[in-house]
C-alpha cells in the first residue's frame, strides 16, 4: 500500500515536472520568436515618411494618402516630413542616412533612380536605397496652350518635326517632361528643344503664356486647366491606359505613339539595413491603404492611380524604369554638371 502511494507520487511529480518544462520551453520559443522577428512588435512609436519635394504635388499627396491608410493598419501615426531642395537630393540623402530601424522611410520618385545616371556628382548610389512598395502614379498629360493651333498629338508632332522644331518646357534635366521630349525626338523625329524651368508649375505658366509650344505635366497639375475655359489643350496621356478622371483623353499608344510612355510615380524606399520583415509589414499596410475605396476615390478624382503591391513587384518596376530611362539617357547624352 505504502509502495503504491510512493509510486503514484513519483508519477505525479514526473508529470508536473514535464508540464513545467513544456511550458518553459513554449515561453522560451515564443520569446525567441519575438526577438528573431523584428516586425513582431513594430511599430511601437510613430513612423516617418521623408518627402523630398514641397507639399501639394503628386508625390506629396500620394505620400499623405499612404500615411493615412497605413497608420490605421499599423496602429501608429505615420508622419510626413517635407524636405524639398536640390531637385530632391536633400531629402533623399536624409532618407539614406537615417537609422535603419524601420522608423524612417523615403518617398521616392523617378528622379531618385535617374539622378545617379545623369549627375556625375550625385552624392549617392543606387544600392544605398532598398525598394519597399509602390504607392501610386500620376499619368503625365501632353499639353499645349488653349490658343494653340494644334488639336491633337499627331498635329503637334508634325509641327515639331519642321524647321527649327518647337520649345518644350521641362522642370530641369532628367525631369519627366524632359524624358517625354526626348522620347518624341528619339522615336518620332521631332526637334523638340527642352527649356528648363525651376519647377513644373513655372513651365506650365510658360505654356499658358505662349512662351513655349508645349509641355508634359502630371495629371494632378494639368487636369484642372484642361476643363472648358481652361488655359490648356490636352493632347494625350502618356500612360498605358486612360484615366478615370479624363476618360475621353486618349493614350499616346492609342494615337500611334507607344514609345511615349512615362508617369510621375511615388514609392517608398528604405535605407540599407532595415529588416526585411519590417519592410514586408509596411508594404502590406500600404497595399491595404491603396485598396481602401475612400482613398481610391479621392485620388482618382485628381487623376492619380493608386497602386500598392509587394516588395517584389516594386523592385521589378524600379528595375524596368531604370533600364528604360537609362537607355534614353545613354542615347541622348542627357547629363547634368
Amino acid at each position: 500500500m505504502i509502495q503504491n502511494q510512493k509510486s503514484r507520487r513519483s508519477v505525479l511529480q514526473k508529470s508536473a515536472t514535464s508540464l513545467v518544462l513544456t511550458l518553459l520551453c513554449g515561453l522560451s520559443l515564443n520569446s525567441w520568436s519575438q526577438t528573431t522577428n523584428p516586425a513582431s512588435n513594430w511599430p511601437n512609436k510613430p513612423v516617418k515618411f521623408i518627402v523630398p519635394f514641397a507639399a501639394g504635388g503628386a508625390n506629396d499627396l500620394l505620400a499623405r494618402a499612404a500615411a493615412e491608410g497605413a497608420s490605421k493598419v499599423l496602429g501608429q501615426p505615420v508622419l510626413i516630413d517635407n524636405r524639398p531642395g536640390a531637385g530632391g537630393t536633400l531629402g533623399t540623402m536624409l532618407g539614406i542616412k537615417s537609422a535603419p530601424d524601420g522608423y524612417t522611410f523615403l518617398i521616392s520618385a523617378a528622379g531618385v533612380i535617374s539622378n545617379t545616371m545623369i549627375k556625375k556628382s550625385a552624392p549617392y548610389k543606387d544600392n544605398e536605397l532598398v525598394p519597399v512598395v509602390m504607392i501610386g502614379l500620376a499619368p503625365s498629360i501632353i499639353v499645349t496652350s488653349a490658343k494653340s493651333k494644334h488639336n491633337n498629338l499627331k498635329e503637334f508632332i508634325e509641327f515639331a518635326k519642321q524647321g527649327q522644331g518647337a520649345h518644350f518646357a521641362t522642370a530641369g534635366t532628367g525631369s519627366t517632361p524632359h524624358f517625354v521630349s526626348e522620347m518624341m525626338n528619339m522615336h518620332y523625329g521631332t526637334k523638340l528643344i527642352p527649356v528648363p524651368y525651376k519647377s513644373g508649375s513655372e513651365g506650365s505658366t510658360a505654356v499658358m503664356g505662349g512662351q513655349v509650344e508645349g509641355t508634359s505635366e502630371a495629371s494632378i497639375v494639368s487636369l484642372p486647366h484642361t476643363q472648358p475655359g481652361g488655359k490648356f489643350k490636352a493632347l494625350a496621356t502618356t500612360w498605358t491606359k486612360r484615366m478615370s478622371a479624363a476618360p475621353d483623353l486618349p493614350t499616346t499608344a492609342e494615337l500611334g505613339f507607344p514609345e511615349i510612355q512615362i508617369a510621375h510615380w511615388a514609392g517608398i524606399h528604405a535605407p540599407v539595413g532595415v529588416p526585411p520583415e519590417i519592410m514586408d509589414k509596411l508594404a502590406a499596410a500600404v497595399d491595404a491603404a491603396m485598396k481602401n475605396p475612400a482613398i481610391i476615390d479621392r485620388l482618382k478624382i485628381m487623376g492619380i492611380e493608386p497602386m500598392g503591391g509587394t516588395r517584389a513587384s516594386f523592385n521589378e518596376f524600379v528595375n524596368a524604369e531604370r533600364a528604360k530611362l537609362g537607355n534614353i539617357i545613354r542615347a541622348t547624352g542627357m547629363k547634368e554638371d
